[in-house]
């Protein structure tokens, strides 16, 4: 083999190890944001059901004050 054949194959070898490396680390980076960004939105919907639950048993309560002091 050649010189520039030997550097050929090393550079490319380089090059395919490189970009491989590179596209692992973006699919971690970009799987570890995806697992954070799940995690916030589960705490959003989780406070939606509260808010939901405390409006209707807000709604409730109003409703047995209204007919206690209708009572009167």
């Amino acid at each position: 083999m050649t010189d520039a054949v030997t550097v050929a194959l090393i550079s490319l070898a380089g090059t395919l190890a490189g970009s491989f490396s590179g596209v692992i680390v973006s699919n971690r980076l970009t799987n570890y944001r995806l697992e954070q960004l799940e995690k916030k939105v589960d705490r959003h919907n989780q406070l939606i059901e509260r808010m939901y639950a405390a409006e209707k048993a807000l709604a409730l309560h109003e409703e047995r004050i209204g007919a206690l002091e209708g009572g009167r």
